[in-house]
């Protein structure tokens, strides 16, 4: 009987380290502004029955999560569509924290990539691409970065950047710290052109990442897991990375 799996868990639980990217989930998580707060109802506990049990109501599209092609595309895959190897990647981190600090509303471009890639090489095939931001360091009530006029401010991915991800270097998914694909100042203008173009790819992503700034720019690998909830656009996810220890 062959018991190297087993061995490659141990090494893995033992040899590596193990990063949490996901908000925990209550009332208070980061959503997008448009969701109403998630909302809990107790229907028994321990005082009045053999085991606590509640209802939770919300959105599928809050805190961290999964959007899959169906949340934008008209007949693109659903959530219990999405293959199960869908759910681990090889992890890239590309980090433009720096100039996010610069400019609220910083677009990554391909120049970014061209830069991260001169540095550590080629991304590879099938490979899941963090835009780290540094955005979910911020305190949450100030992730929509309001300005005077009643304007949401932060970070997105470029079109051109995306693009170049996904015709030139063939990647399997995306995923940024902020609660949108595009940064505010173009997806009113647009229509939300970047998020509806990684989604019409066939890939998935991942919105409201934390803790990639403890990830290293390549060599980690991330797991995405979530429901297979049927004709599911969009669910809360349970996100983590493997990376080598230090």
């Amino acid at each position: 009987m062959d018991l190297s799996l087993w061995k490659v868990l141990d090494k893995l639980k033992n040899d590596y380290e193990w990063v949490d990217l996901t908000y925990e989930l209550s009332p208070n998580t980061p959503h997008w502004i448009g969701w109403d707060n998630l909302e809990v109802e107790e229907k028994c506990n321990l005082t009045n029955s053999i085991f606590n049990a509640s209802a939770y109501k919300t959105v599928g599209q809050y805190g961290t999560h999964v959007d899959a092609p169906f949340h934008m595309v008209e007949g693109g895959r659903t959530l219990d569509e999405i293959e199960i190897k869908e759910m681990v990647y090889p992890l890239c981190v590309i980090d433009l924290e720096q100039k996010v600090l610069e400019d609220d509303n910083y677009v990554m471009t391909v120049e970014d990539i061209k830069e991260w890639e001169e540095k550590y090489g080629e991304i590879p095939q099938g490979a899941f691409v963090v835009f780290q931001s540094g955005w979910s360091k911020r305190d949450p009530k100030t992730m929509d970065n309001f300005d005077d006029e009643g304007n949401r401010n932060f970070p997105g991915w470029g079109l051109e950047a995306l693009k170049y991800l996904v015709e030139n270097r063939k990647i399997g998914a995306i995923g940024h710290e902020t609660s949108d694909t595009e940064s505010p100042i173009s997806s009113g203008k647009t229509d939300y052109e970047v998020e509806y173009y990684i989604l019409d790819q066939d890939r998935i992503q991942i919105e409201l990442l934390k803790n990639v700034e403890k990830c290293p720019p390549k060599g980690g690998l991330i797991f995405c897991t979530f429901p297979k909830l049927v004709d599911g656009s969009g669910y809360p996810a349970r996100c983590f990375a493997i990376i080598p220890k230090n």
